[in-house]
C-alpha cells in the first residue's frame, strides 16, 4: 500500500469526507510531512474506489460545487488495520536494529519522535 493510499484510508476511518476535507485531515495526520496534490489525490479516490476499499458515500452542493464524499467500506477498514499493524512491526524490527547496532558500536540510544509524527 503506498503511503497516499495509508494516509486516505486514514483520513476515512472516523467518518466520510469530502476530496478538500481528505486533504486537510492528511495534513493534520502527518503534522504537515504529507501534502497530496489534489490529482495525487483523486487517482489515489480512484484506485481505491476500483479496489472495493472505499465507496461513494454521497455528493451535495455546496456554493454551486459538487462534493463528493467518500467512505471506508469492511474491506477498508480491514485493509488499513492490517497496514497499520505491518508498518508498526515493521517501526518495532527497526528500532531494534538500531538499538543492536548502537549497542555493537558503543554509542549512546536514539531518542526522539517517530516517523510522521510519531504516528508510526
Amino acid at each position: 500500500m503506498t503511503a497516499a493510499a495509508f494516509f486516505v484510508l486514514t483520513a476515512l476511518a472516523d467518518e466520510p469526507r469530502h476530496g478538500y476535507g481528505i486533504l486537510r485531515e492528511i495534513e493534520e495526520l502527518s503534522d504537515g510531512e504529507v501534502q497530496l496534490r489534489v490529482g495525487t489525490l483523486y487517482g489515489v479516490l480512484d484506485r481505491l474506489t476500483a479496489d472495493g476499499l472505499i465507496v461513494l458515500d454521497r455528493e451535495e452542493v455546496q456554493q454551486g460545487r459538487l462534493r463528493r464524499y467518500y467512505r471506508l467500506t469492511d474491506d477498508g477498514v480491514r485493509a488499513l488495520d492490517t497496514e497499520a499493524e505491518r508498518m508498526a512491526a515493521g517501526a518495532v524490527a527497526a528500532k531494534r536494529r538500531i538499538a543492536e547496532g548502537r549497542r555493537a558500536t558503543g554509542a549512546p540510544p536514539v531518542t526522539g519522535p517517530g516517523l510522521a509524527g510519531g504516528l508510526a
